[in-house]
């Protein structure tokens, strides 16, 4: 039987194997985030990290996008625009790095700006065809956030994280699994299951072997999310007061090209 906790808009439970856990977003269709859902899924990390039959752990959410980052416009009903500073937001984030156990995330539709940051968070991605993933911040007019800086070079190398960062284009889930942004591709009606599949794999595995092994291998992370954020947002805080971010926020509202002036 299911063990299940919910902590704000997020949902935990243990699959009926009891090695394998899920965290479920649920704030669809495109599960924008602010400091709230970010500090209540690492809340729901930390209950799950307590369960000593977890091992692994599928990241997913509910809807249509895994999630579309920061609701800048202001177009969702999610939107919360008290929910907390960007400062609070990113010193949430950083706890998802220190979850002692394997995460895979199931990536269906869209992974942008900021849900991009938070699919890298994770040990693995998983996503189906016609994902997208994008950092999409200069395209508005803002420098990266939510430890992209840490995280993105290391999983599809600095050339091509530079690459991605500075034109802001989309990647499909066939590109993003060539490139080793995603780890598996599977149908959109087997995404999960094939999630649980990779997580269930990791499982079974000896679990204080698994623990080891990924905490060498990501030894120091959660440190370099907190000093990339502070950068990130030091610069973010900057360009937010430019005549380039307002025209790229407009242009996102009103879903046309920017027109940048350098200002």
């Amino acid at each position: 039987m299911e063990d299940r906790r919910s902590f704000g808009d997020v949902s935990v439970w243990l699959e009926d194997d009891g090695l394998v856990a899920m965290a479920e977003i649920r704030r669809p269709p495109d599960n924008f985030f602010d400091s709230e859902l970010i500090a209540a899924l690492a809340d729901g990390y930390a209950w799950l990290a307590t369960r000593t039959d977890a091992r692994a752990v599928v990241l997913c959410s509910a809807g249509k996008h895994f999630c579309a980052g920061a609701d800048f416009t202001g177009r969702s009903a999610a939107a919360r625009p008290g929910a907390g500073s960007v400062g609070e937001l990113y010193a949430q984030a950083a706890r998802l790095f220190e979850m002692p156990l394997p995460v895979v995330a199931a990536v269906q539709g869209a992974a942008i700006g900021g849900g991009l940051g938070l699919a890298c968070s994770a040990d693995f991605r998983v996503t189906v065809p016609r994902g997208r993933f994008c950092a999409n911040f200069a395209r508005l007019g803002l420098h990266h956030g939510f430890g992209l800086t840490a995280t993105l070079p290391p999983i599809v190398g600095p050339q091509r994280a530079l690459d991605l960062l500075c034109t802001g284009r989309r990647v499909d889930g066939e590109e993003a699994v060539r490139i080793g942004l995603a780890d598996r591709l599977a149908s959109a009606d087997e995404l999960r299951a094939c999630a649980r599949a990779f997580a269930t794999e990791i499982a079974e595995n000896a679990p204080l072997a698994v623990r080891s092994i990924r905490a060498t291998m990501r030894a120091g992370l959660a440190d370099r999310v907190r000093n990339a954020t502070a950068r990130e947002l030091a610069e973010q805080d900057r360009l937010r007061a430019t005549a380039d971010f307002a025209e790229g926020i407009r242009a996102s509202a009103e879903r046309r090209p920017p027109r940048f002036e350098g200002r």
